[in-house]
């Protein structure tokens, strides 16, 4: 059975490339019947916190991607790594080390100065020194010395690192903490993961990990290293692209099918299948289509691809969507038309609910006094007050009575419809641009409409 993990450090919120390897393990795992696994890597004991904890859960949650074993959280299972660490130090696999931070730092500065390559030499491999009185020891991997090392990622094909380039890593830290090659391979034999699926950030450890393995006697899982995402100016991804945690994506009106979709096609592609479901997702997904080159992070693209999917959303689900944010606004909902209507009306020009939102303000709050207030032509003033008149007298208010209303008055004055309708749009709603004037001004409401022409033009 195919089994594949997602294990993040929660050390700060979940971002793009985060949920994309996330969500690769996910599909990977559904399309083939098999589980996927979540597991903190939480060893990094200043940095890890709960917060981010919750955060990691709550954005998988939000993105639908469900997880069938976990969370499992490695400083649970300190025991296990040191267990790990005593069998390969029994075997003659592994061996203690007791250098110092100081004369690690001075053999480094030292390999510099004659320029080679930092790495550590080796010193307490197969010495017979007794150790140093009270010094704590480091756990470190006896790493072949010749030879090299060869797999055939499902992604970038096969690979071959010579041994000669490896050092011998720390496995367990001197207060027993696992660094993360050596709890990554112990977490994946115990949870049987049948493929490893992760950024190509990764590729230099695999050749140590798949060390590990072997000398722990455990099958190889297939390894799939997925090319990173950059930003529009060709960059790795960073806040300064605008990448931000997936949950601020939430917090901006995207939404989660949309993002989904969006992360799907980020280096992956299924023909020219550019809008589908997650459901369609994982029918269709394999690593075989995942490519070998970066993937470039374009916000128009993931604003396109929302707005697609906030317009296919019912009017019913988008209005309570779209709610808490107009009242959290000072919006008063029972004050203006029903919510339904007004994001039926608005949804084809909004890219996100918070675009929807504030567009939809324009019914339950106050006009912006900036453009409510401004100067009214004095050549309109007058077809601006009859108008006023003649909407105020109308029974039945709709949007034939209101351009019929709004046709006699520019007729007889001999006016373009934007000469009239750009001061109604600022007295009324407070804004330069809404969509077609009657059908706001039918909306909005009578009362509303004419209390507010004929406030503006009292004064």
């Amino acid at each position: 059975m195919v089994r594949t993990r997602f294990a993040p450090s929660p050390t700060g919120y979940l971002h793009l490339g985060g949920a994309r390897t996330a969500l690769f393990n996910w599909a990977y795992a559904k399309h083939h019947g098999g589980v996927f696994v979540l597991r903190i890597e939480d060893t990094d004991l200043e940095r890890s916190t709960q917060q981010s904890e919750q955060a990691i859960f709550d954005a998988m949650t939000w993105l639908g991607l469900d997880w069938g074993e976990g969370p499992f959280f490695q400083m649970k299972r300190i025991d296990r790594y040191r267990e790990i660490g005593e069998l390969l130090l029994s075997k003659g696999l592994a061996y203690r080390a007791y250098e110092t931070k100081e004369e690690l730092e001075a053999m480094r500065e030292a390999q510099v100065a004659r320029g080679e390559k930092p790495r550590y030499d080796r010193r307490w491999r197969d010495s017979k020194e007794a150790p140093p009185a009270g010094r704590q020891a480091v756990l470190r991997f006896k790493n072949p010395l010749d030879g090299d090392v060869s797999w055939n990622d499902l992604v970038k094909g096969p690979i071959t690192v010579s041994n000669e380039e490896l050092d011998d890593l720390v496995l367990l830290r001197a207060d027993g903490v696992p660094t993360y090659n050596f709890g990554v391979v112990v977490d994946d034999i115990d949870m049987a993961m049948t493929h490893v699926i992760r950024g190509d950030d990764h590729v230099n450890n695999t050749p140590r990990q798949i060390h590990i393995f072997n000398a722990l006697k455990q099958r190889l899982p297939e390894f799939a290293h997925v090319p990173m995402i950059l930003g529009p100016d060709g960059e790795r991804l960073s806040k300064r692209h605008g990448a931000v945690s997936v949950m601020q994506y939430a917090e901006d009106g995207f939404l989660p099918e949309a993002l989904v979709n969006y992360l799907a096609r980020l280096g992956w592609s299924h023909g020219d299948a550019e809008i589908f479901d997650a459901r369609r997702f994982v029918e269709w997904f394999d690593l075989a289509h995942i490519s070998r080159s970066p993937a470039q992070f374009d916000p128009g693209k993931l604003r396109w691809l929302n707005h697609q999917y906030l317009k296919q959303r019912p009017d019913a689900e988008l209005a309570k969507l779209v709610a808490p944010r107009i009242e959290r606004e000072g919006g008063k909902l029972a004050d203006g038309p029903p919510l339904e209507q007004a994001v039926a009306l608005l949804k084809e020009r909004s890219e996100t609910l918070e675009a929807l939102a504030e567009q939809a303000m324009m019914f339950y709050g106050e006009p912006d006094a900036k453009h409510s207030d401004g100067e009214v032509p004095q050549e309109i003033r007058e077809p601006l007050s009859e108008l006023a008149e003649s909407l105020a007298s109308i029974g039945d208010w709709a949007e034939a009575s209101i351009n019929e209303a709004l046709q006699r008055v520019l007729q007889k004055h001999k006016l373009k419809m934007p000469k009239l309708a750009m001061p109604i749009r600022r007295i009324v709603f407070g804004l330069e641009q809404t969509p077609n004037l009657t059908s706001v001004l039918a909306l909005a409401g009578k009362q509303r409409v004419v209390a507010r022409l004929q406030r503006r033009l009292a004064r």
